[in-house]
This record gives structure tokens, C-alpha cells and sequence, in this order.
């Protein structure tokens, strides 16, 4: 209460024009102390641009579809992929950015589709900062690459498996960010996240556009913006360890299904068990940052899915996940069978951050794989002519 009354009173005096200065106590920390403590934990000291030729990857919050989305429309995205610059990450994955439907073509004769521009004005970073961007997206293709059917654009849009999506709540060291929480967006209003209806087609098919929540985005920055490099241990998180058991990914792979959809995650896993459990492949699965449990795949390496790990063994095997979006964060994760406790939980983020070049560029390429000849999406059966 006296802390309370002696800033009253510092405000009072400050209004009419007072002055006091006052030496700080002796050991206080001032709040300008804790900001740069907390600079210290973030970041390197290193500045990084992140300029024109960049691309940032992004999923949207909401659906976008030109038969009712109109020019204004504000929406919210997610960033998918660590954005690097040659000292480390400057945009880390899960920052969310602030969109706009810039402007929206309906269909023209002779097939032409419609279009969606979008831009993008600012970011919020994991740890709160909000940085001025200007960015672009468009589904409108080259001239060229129109007629001659050809997707030739770098700036476009693929499917990355599944339609769900959403801002997940953003986190900071571990503790949870008031920036979004509990499903709602930043501003204040319908939650995201989710199954998209059933009676939505996400095929594009139609002549009018749709990009939902799942269907990856690639923003191209149109302006240089200077950011600090960010630790690698800030960006870390967290794990769940057992005492002798030791876990470790290897490799993250991504991959296409038999089907040709780009949903499956291939982890190359290190099983070191000098713990008391006896584990196997049926007390395993890939959680996502939405608790989503996904068992391993028929379609992959089974081995590891149908092997007991006894204590004292050692291997290291392959398993596949058929996920419902690619994008979202994921540890694996081993239960106990008694009771269904978690026994550990390792961090495929943490993981992939540590995988070569290589292998990410090849994931990209897979990815992209998903891209489609149009962006366009079924007809509406309640507008079809009969």
C-alpha cells in the first residue's frame, strides 16, 4: 500500500511541476534491469535484416473465400517455419502476423478464376514485440504461366494436409503469452482453431478462391526491417524427461502419403533405455501443441511400432506419423502402459532446428509439392443449376 501511495504522490507532485530526484535503493532492480535481463535471455546481440527477397511461410487463422470475403477483411496468421538470417533466427515459428484482404477479383469468362491479394502490416513475436512489416501474397499467377498452365510463381500458396488450423497460444520461455490464448485472435474475437465445416469443399475445383486454415502461405516482404538474432535456447521447448531413458531425433523427414498428400513426418529416433520401463511402439505417439494424438503409420517403417524396448536395450529406427497438418509444433511422446502417464516427451522442433540444411530444403520441396494448378474451390451445391 505505501509502494501504491508514494507513486500517487510522485504523479501528483510530477503534474504540478515539482521535481524530486530521488537516488534508487541499493540493490533494487529497476524495471529497465529486468528488460535487459530479458534481452540477454532472448537474443544474441547479433542484428540480422530481413529484407525484400525474403519469403515467410505462414498458415491463416481463418477461411479466406472470394465468393464472400470482402476487400477489408482483417484476419490473423501464424508463421510456420523459422525464418533465418546468416547469424540465426530472426522471425521464429508461431509469431503471428496481422493480414488484410487487400483487394478481390470475381470470376471472368473463358475459365479465368478469381483472385485474392493480400497484405500484411505487422508482426507479434512470441515475446510480445510488435514489428512493422509490409508484406504480399497473391493467387493471381503470371500472365504466362496462366496460359500456358505452368505454376512457375514462387508467391503462392500450398496445401500442407488437413483443415485444421488456428493460432495456437503463443508461449515465451514456457509461460504463456496474454498476446493469444484460450483459441480467441488477437483481436478479441471468434475463436480459431478447429475442424472446418463439413460442408465447406477445401478442393479447388470451382472458379471461385479459398485458402482455410491448414493451407500454407508465402508472404514476400516488400520493405527492410533490421531484427535482433534470436538464442537457440530461447526458442527451445520444453521436454519431458525419465531418468535413464534417453530419446533423441535424429532426422525429421516430411513426406507424402500413399495418396500423394503431403501429411507424414518421418522421425529417425535414437532409443537408449537404461531406465525401468519397457516401452514399444503401441505406447508411442506424435502430439501436437493442441494435445492431437497421432499413432505411428501402416504406411511407414513399422519395426519400432511392433518392438518391445526392454531395459538395456539400444536401437535406432525410423517410424511415420500421418498428421493432420504438417505445420503445427510436435513431440514425441512415450506413455506409461499402467496408468497412461507421460513417461517422455521430446520436442520435434527442438529437433529440427539441428537437422542439415539439406534435409530442410528437400522438406520445402516436398511441401511445395502440394501446390495446386489453380487456387480455385467446388462450386457451392446450393448454386449449381439443375
Amino acid at each position: 500500500m505505501k509502494k501504491i501511495l508514494s507513486i500517487l504522490l510522485i504523479h501528483i507532485f510530477a503534474f504540478n511541476g515539482i521535481v524530486f530526484a530521488q537516488e534508487p535503493l541499493k540493490g533494487s532492480v529497476t524495471e529497465y534491469d529486468q528488460y535487459q535481463q530479458l534481452e540477454n535471455e532472448l537474443f544474441t546481440g547479433r542484428v540480422e535484416t530481413l529484407d525484400r527477397k525474403d519469403i515467410i511461410r505462414m498458415t491463416v487463422s481463418q477461411v479466406l473465400d472470394s465468393s464472400f470475403s470482402v476487400e477489408g477483411d482483417e484476419f490473423f496468421a501464424e508463421v510456420t517455419s523459422d525464418v533465418y538470417g546468416d547469424k540465426g533466427i530472426i522471425i521464429p515459428k508461431g509469431t503471428v502476423a496481422h493480414g488484410r484482404l487487400e483487394s478481390t477479383t470475381e470470376a471472368g469468362r473463358l475459365g479465368r478464376a478469381a483472385t485474392l491479394e493480400l497484405s500484411f502490416d505487422y508482426l507479434v513475436t512470441p515475446d510480445g514485440r510488435e514489428i512493422p512489416i509490409e508484406g504480399s501474397m497473391t493467387t493471381k499467377m503470371h500472365p504466362v504461366a496462366e496460359v500456358s498452365k505452368i505454376v512457375a510463381q514462387d508467391v503462392g500458396y500450398t496445401v500442407a494436409g488437413g483443415a485444421i488450423g488456428g493460432l495456437a497460444a503463443l508461449n515465451w520461455l514456457g509461460i504463456g503469452a496474454a498476446i493469444a490464448s484460450q483459441g480467441y485472435t488477437l483481436a478479441g474475437g471468434a475463436a480459431v482453431g478447429g475442424v472446418v465445416g463439413l460442408g465447406m469443399s477445401l478442393t479447388r475445383k470451382g472458379n471461385n478462391v479459398l485458402i482455410a486454415p491448414g493451407d500454407e502461405i508465402k508472404v514476400k516482404i516488400k520493405t527492410q526491417v533490421d531484427l535482433p538474432v534470436y538464442k537457440e535456447e530461447a526458442l527451445k521447448q520444453e521436454e519431458i524427461l525419465y531418468d535413464g531413458l534417453t530419446v533423441s531425433i535424429n532426422n525429421v523427414k516430411h513426406e507424402k502419403d500413399p495418396f500423394g498428400e503431403a501429411n507424414t513426418i518421418t522421425l529417425t529416433v535414437l532409443i537408449s533405455n537404461m531406465s525401468d520401463k519397457t516401452l514399444s511402439g503401441f505406447d508411442m505417439s506424435l502430439v501436437n501443441d493442441y494435445n492431437v494424438k497421432f499413432s505411428p503409420s501402416i504406411f511407414g517403417n513399422t519395426r519400432l511400432m511392433f518392438k518391445q524396448i526392454k531395459p538395456g536395450d539400444k536401437l535406432i529406427e525410423d517410424v511415420s506419423f500421418a498428421v493432420d497438418n504438417i505445420n503445427r509444433n510436435f513431440w514425441l511422446t512415450f506413455y506409461d502402459r499402467k496408468n497412461g502417464d507421460v513417461i517422455t516427451k521430446v520436442s520435434v522442433d527442438n529437433a529440427y532446428r539441428k537437422i542439415p540444411d539439406k534435409v530442410k530444403k528437400k522438406n520445402d520441396k516436398v511441401r511445395s509439392s502440394n501446390a495446386r494448378k489453380n487456387y480455385k474451390k467446388d462450386d457451392d451445391f446450393m448454386d449449381m443449376d439443375f
